[in-house]
């Protein structure tokens, strides 16, 4: 093992993505596990593959073409669902699986791995900072309206009695699920998204006694997911991606004692 490589700089600008990233994605994937959201996550990351793609053929961010995309994606699948009724769901697999199509042809396969598995071998100052303030807002702005997304998922007619706004609620709602896959696509990859916000909440499920619990303790394992997952890959040379989601599997499984 290379221990020395864990002194390198890019390796704590990967650490501080990883932790911003994993924490907030976890924190907002507790609700999304209330609400039996969590697959949303893995649609949306297919959304991203062709920005991965070009952003990695034309060396621009990684994040910024992924969430171009998924603004894109996210627009066709409303108008599709407009025009025709069809359900979401059906909608979301068209537009996802014809991303997936575009992207593998025009993204030649020795680049493919960045964009499907992760990759946090070019970061930088600029690209640390963005992403740990765009992390901090999306955890500010979930935070701030918790309570209210967890009544809406229980009950939208109680409130929508106490004249909680439910349609912008909602729509924050699902704006910051999109910039949270967005970052999620530069430590994870198009393919895993899904994982990172659905595992270590159900980390926290498993070992959490009330609601406050379960959030911050979901925070707390994506965190220390992402942070295992980035040293493992980095010290033995493995994907990022896939080593943060066994680094946050490991983790579940260990709760699993708890039940």
């Amino acid at each position: 093992m290379n221990i020395a490589i864990l002194l390198q700089n890019n390796t704590w600008y990967a650490l501080l993505i990883g932790a911003a990233i994993g924490s907030v994605a976890a924190y907002i994937g507790s609700l999304m596990v209330t609400k039996r959201m969590t697959l949303m996550a893995g649609a949306l990351g297919h959304l991203t593959l062709p920005g991965a793609a070009l952003a990695i053929k034309y060396h621009f961010d990684v994040s910024l073409g992924a969430f171009m995309f998924l603004v894109i994606g996210i627009f066709f699948i409303w108008l599709f669902e407009k025009q025709t009724g069809l359900p979401v769901e059906a909608l979301t697999a068209i537009v996802f699986t014809t991303s997936v199509a575009i992207a593998f042809l025009f993204l030649p396969e020795k680049e493919s791995y960045p964009a499907l598995l992760g990759d946090i071998s070019q970061l930088s100052i600029p690209v640390c900072i963005i992403t740990i303030i765009l992390a901090a807002l999306v955890f500010l702005i979930t935070r701030i309206l918790y309570k209210y997304l967890v009544l809406m998922s229980i009950s939208p007619d109680i409130a929508q009695t106490r004249h909680i706004p439910v349609a912008r609620y909602n729509f924050i709602y699902l704006a910051c699920i999109a910039l949270v896959v967005a970052l999620g696509v530069r430590i994870v990859g198009g393919l895993m998204t899904a994982a990172l916000v659905a595992i270590p909440a159900s980390t926290s499920k498993n070992v959490s006694h009330n609601l406050s619990q379960y959030a911050y303790i979901s925070f707390i394992c994506g965190a220390v997911a992402c942070i295992i997952g980035i040293l493992v890959a980095q010290v033995i040379g493995i994907p990022v991606g896939p080593a943060i989601i066994l680094a946050s599997a490991a983790l579940f499984g260990v709760s699993l004692f708890n039940k």
